[in-house]
């Protein structure tokens, strides 16, 4: 799909990697309509509902909002692991629902793109990530049944699943923490930037043959345990 003209909407797109999309996407000459906090919450279907209803005209989807929580099993909050699995797993699948739904009403072979984002701790999730590597795990799994199914009204689906990368999230750890996520990383050697990711969507946008995948973004960096 050439984004030039084309109307995009992305989740936690004031921030992060949801940011740099947004702007990669303008920059080819899309609208990116931003869905983030206070204003649009995902977790609220009738708010993402609202928004996808008020637009003329929908191509296609990144999903990129999301949180981070992590605590050992035995001291895990029951609401803080619900609230991960709320916003990153069911967030997502309701701004699939209604962007599919708005996206079917185009005309033409290929009606919409979603993007979807996972994480590496979807397949490496390390000790106190329960809740994270299942709210990514899930969005990996609803990949391919997704893409099956959407395949009836030409839309593709894919997954991003990003390591480490340098947004605001990340900026709260420890320097000295950073620098070893760095130098764990094989090729090249440093955290992933927003850059990287917002160019991996628009590869995915433009080549039509890209369905149904989980691509994994950083720098073949397998994690450990800790």
């Amino acid at each position: 799909m050439n984004p030039d003209g084309k109307t995009f909407l992305v989740t936690g797109g004031r921030s992060g990697l949801g940011a740099a999309a947004a702007a990669a996407l303008e920059e080819r000459g899309a609208r990116a309509v931003v869905a983030d906090l206070p204003e649009c919450d995902v977790t609220d279907e009738d708010a993402v509902a609202a928004l996808v209803d008020g637009l003329d005209k929908l191509h296609g989807l990144v999903n990129c909002a999301g949180i981070g929580f992590a605590s050992r099993v035995g001291d895990f909050p029951l609401d803080a692991f619900r609230k991960v699995i709320d916003v990153n797993l069911v967030g997502t699948f309701v701004a699939v629902k209604h962007a599919a739904t708005k996206m079917a009403q185009n005309e033409g072979e290929e009606k919409g793109v979603i993007v979807n984002t996972a994480s590496n701790a979807a397949f490496d999730g390390q000790i106190g990530q329960t809740a994270y590597s299942a709210s990514k795990g899930g969005v990996v799994a609803l990949t391919l049944p997704l893409a099956r199914e959407l395949a009836r009204d030409g839309i593709r689906v894919c997954t991003i699943a990003p390591g480490p990368h340098d947004t605001p999230m990340l900026a709260l750890l420890r320097e000295d923490i950073r620098s070893s996520l760095e130098a764990q990383v094989p090729f090249p050697k440093r955290l992933g930037s927003p850059e990287d990711f917002a160019g991996l969507v628009v590869h995915i946008v433009e080549n039509e043959y890209l369905n149904g995948e989980v691509i994994r973004l950083d720098g073949a960096l397998r994690m450990g345990p800790r």
